[in-house]
């Protein structure tokens, strides 16, 4: 009996996809590859499952002041490295490395704008850089940023936009920041100024447990982390395990931790709202 051998077709191997990255967004949460201009036209904000992406300093000013009316105040100050602080990466080298990356001089942006042409003190912090955690220039301009609200009896908004804990490459100076940023917030509150704080994803750590939700009145974006210790050090440490919005906004909201879930699309119209009503 004879067996005919068997041909098989050669075929080539196909070409991988050539995806340019900075043509496309990978979304954190689903995994799908969103358009670049189309992230951004949507406030990055996922059209497919509703994740919210994270915004920088500059982007969050342009989303909530007038346009062109932002005047930013002290933009030269920066961190100093107190302790000489030196492990897998000295602090200095770190800071000089983040204000590359970022192009700020710090993880907080602060200064005068008008909001639905209200005129009114806006503090933005930023989750790229050192993850907007909290050392002694973003206390300091705070602080500074409240003192000029009292000066002028403008409205102060703060966004912690990534807002982490305390920095601890500069040890208790970094922890005193909780206690400054506090008596600023409480010094506006004895001025009868309005403290209005936006809470953004994460807002955690010392940030959270000062100034964030020291505000007259308290805004979320929907699925924002919120807390003080994550919810993994929760669960090993009592170990019990948390309800799956745990520490999320909506979770918060109906605690009664958070006054007003806003989406990003109307958060500028919330915040004008607000001031149509106690300032006009």
């Amino acid at each position: 009996m004879i067996f005919k051998k068997k041909r098989y077709a050669n075929i080539e191997p196909k070409e991988a996809v050539d995806i340019k990255k900075d043509l496309w967004v990978k979304c954190d949460r689903c995994g799908k590859l969103i358009y670049k201009k189309k992230w951004e036209e949507n406030l990055k904000v996922c059209p497919y499952c509703g994740h919210y992406g994270r915004m920088s300093s500059y982007e969050r000013i342009s989303l909530i002041a007038d346009s062109g009316s932002f005047k930013e105040m002290w933009p030269d100050m920066f961190s100093e490295d107190p302790l000489g602080f030196i492990g897998v990466k000295a602090y200095k080298e770190k800071l000089e490395e983040e204000m590359k990356k970022t192009g700020l001089k710090e993880a907080i942006v602060a200064g005068e704008c008008k909001i639905g042409g209200i005129p009114c003190m806006l503090a933005v912090i930023d989750a790229n850089f050192i993850m907007g955690s909290m050392g002694s220039v973003v206390g300091e301009k705070f602080t500074l940023a409240a003192e000029r609200s009292m000066e002028t009896k403008y409205p102060f908004i703060c966004v912690s936009g990534g807002g982490g804990g305390a920095r601890m490459y500069e040890g208790v100076i970094s922890l005193m920041q909780m206690a400054k940023t506090s008596a600023a917030a409480g010094k506006l509150k004895q001025a009868g100024l309005l403290y209005l704080s936006v809470l953004t994803d994460p807002t955690m750590g010392g940030i959270a447990a000062s100034f964030a939700f020291l505000g007259d009145i308290i805004i979320a974006e929907p699925g924002a982390l919120i807390g003080f210790a994550g919810p993994r050090v929760i669960e090993q440490t009592i170990r019990q395990k948390l309800p799956p919005d745990f520490q999320r906004t909506e979770f918060l909201f109906e605690h009664g931790m958070i006054d007003i879930i806003a989406k990003r699309a109307e958060l500028k119209e919330t915040i004008s709202k607000i001031l149509r009503v106690l300032y006009t």
